[in-house]
């Protein structure tokens, strides 16, 4: 590809209680690119997805996000960032609104749209309902809004599609796909066949520490 990466990482390597887990991790990622990263149970898919969003740091190696370092230009990618992990990650005594206004709080710029993002998941109805009441796979629903307000370029994703029904795939494929099209870029874990385009396959066991 001839434009640059919005994301690149160089030789990333994690140590977890002195115990290796993977090393020099190398990858970039292009506008309107998927990574979808793979590997065994314990390879640890979910442990540099966490290092891309910022909740853990690294070992050794380096992180660009429009070519410069990520730890020089803290906020301007957190900005550019959405991060969902395998958890819902919602406070359950909140309602759906509750959450995604409490969320959005923390990135004003967003789209603001609570209801109708509400509704694109199929959540219309719930929306003053306290989270503790819905099906998991409601409050996975209530994460997922966030996609529909979110104004960030690069989504990490760790297994969205855990506790979804079958047209809650298709919704969030076909959500995932519009993302890629506007130029926003996507690196995730999943074990969901993929029907996007622009996929590219990351085995993170290729990069298991040798002995």
């Amino acid at each position: 590809m001839s434009q640059a990466p919005h994301l690149e990482c160089r030789n990333l390597s994690f140590e977890r209680d002195d115990v290796p887990l993977f090393a020099r991790v190398g990858f970039q990622l292009f506008p309107s690119q998927a990574i979808q990263v793979t590997g065994a149970n314990g390879a640890g898919k979910t442990t540099l997805l966490r290092i891309l969003a910022g909740s853990l740091t690294a070992t050794a190696g380096e992180i660009l996000w429009q070519g410069l370092p990520v730890n020089k230009q803290l906020a301007q990618y957190r900005s550019n960032l959405l991060f969902l992990g395998h958890s819902a990650a919602i406070k359950t005594s909140l309602t759906p609104r509750e959450n995604l206004l409490w969320y959005f709080r923390l990135f004003p710029a967003a789209d603001n749209d609570i209801d109708r993002a509400l509704h694109q998941v199929v959540l219309s109805g719930y929306e003053d309902v306290p989270c503790h009441t819905l099906s998991a796979g409601q409050q996975r629903r209530v994460a997922l809004a966030r996609l529909h307000l979110s104004s960030a370029r690069l989504w990490i994703l760790d297994e969205p599609f855990t506790s979804i029904d079958v047209h809650g795939v298709a919704s969030l494929e076909a959500l995932m796909g519009k993302h890629l099209e506007n130029g926003g870029c996507i690196v995730l874990t999943t074990h969901q066949q993929l029907r996007l385009d622009s996929v590219a396959l990351l085995d993170l066991e290729s990069f298991a520490f040798a002995d």
